[in-house]
């Protein structure tokens, strides 16, 4: 298969580059005009990509319908300004494939896979089975380690091997575990063009400071200026402003994360903070289920508290 490789993905990739939710209206329904906006108002607020289909964005838990269309639709809208990468992660190889055919035919730049998430894998068969997906997917593959989902880590020394591969380009992890972070970055030292990107964002300086490229943080949802600034901020070893900025992501995590006692409280509360802030529908895929008007005064107070500034 010919494979397609934009030059508008650099290597390494670095920035913001976040894992865009999906507004929805009904289960099978995608809230067109609310993710218009939303990608409006991250790129006004100085993302540096967009990560499609992610964790964030529910897609294991899409009909392949709606990650067609917001596949198309957010390709469309972006119009190459910046980088677009889309998750192909599936229990399916075949279907993986298909959503990275997809995501080329609709002018994505790469790929976004994390292990198949209901059998269990040694590292043998995860070198494998990356190694033959990059061989099928048309635009560059990053490994995505997601082991809170997938139930298997993708070892350090797993993703140097596959590293080897021409066509994968670099590794999501959101492993939340920085001593394996910081294993990964050790071996892959000769590796320069080889992106690392971290996902809690919680962790986004300190990951910075060990070697990341760059984060893919859901809060940048919300408030992409705070987490641009972050990157900046941290890049440039201003520590008087990462102390300042590393306070106030806290205080989202703490708040805004942690309305109601659902395992899916992170992802409920970016949602509803969007729709608080007028953007788009806090509706979830099941067995989702949006907060409560209680729970969603919460949001509102939490997001009143963090103040104008960060909003675009």
């Amino acid at each position: 298969m010919e494979k397609i490789q934009y030059n508008i993905v650099r290597h390494p990739l670095r920035g913001i580059i976040p894992p865009v939710i999906t507004p929805l209206l009904a289960q099978n329904e995608l809230d067109q005009t609310g993710l218009e906006r939303l990608v409006d108002y991250m790129i006004s607020g100085g993302v540096h990509g967009l990560f499609i289909l992610g964790t964030t964005g529910e897609g294991p838990s899409l009909s392949y319908k709606l990650r067609y269309e917001i596949t198309e639709r957010v390709c469309g809208q972006v119009n190459a300004q910046l980088p677009v990468l889309v998750g192909i992660t599936d229990t399916s190889f075949s279907e993986s494939v298909k959503l990275a055919e997809k995501a080329n035919s609709a002018g994505a730049d790469a790929v976004v896979a994390a292990p198949p998430y209901y059998f269990t894998n040694n590292q043998s068969e995860l070198a494998e089975y990356f190694s033959v997906l990059a061989d099928e997917s048309p635009l560059p593959l990053f490994l995505y380690n997601m082991p809170s989902h997938t139930k298997v880590n993708i070892a350090a020394k797993t993703v140097l091997k596959l590293s080897d591969h021409e066509n994968i380009i670099g590794l999501k992890d959101s492993s939340a575990n920085l001593v394996y972070f910081q294993k990964v970055v050790r071996l892959m030292e000769s590796r320069s063009e080889f992106s690392l990107l971290v996902g809690p964002e919680e962790l986004l300086m300190q990951s910075i400071l060990s070697g990341a490229h760059g984060g893919v943080n859901g809060g940048a949802n919300m408030f992409p200026k705070l987490y641009v600034k972050m990157y900046e901020a941290t890049r440039s070893q201003n520590f008087e402003e990462m102390e300042k900025l590393q306070k106030i992501i806290m205080q989202v995590s703490s708040t805004i994360y942690s309305v109601g006692d659902s395992p899916g409280s992170y992802l409920q509360g970016v949602k509803s903070a969007l729709s608080v802030m007028g953007i788009c529908s806090d509706k979830m895929s099941l067995p989702g289920k949006p907060h409560s008007a209680e729970e969603k005064k919460m949001i509102q107070i939490a997001i009143e508290d963090l103040g104008d500034e960060w909003k675009t």
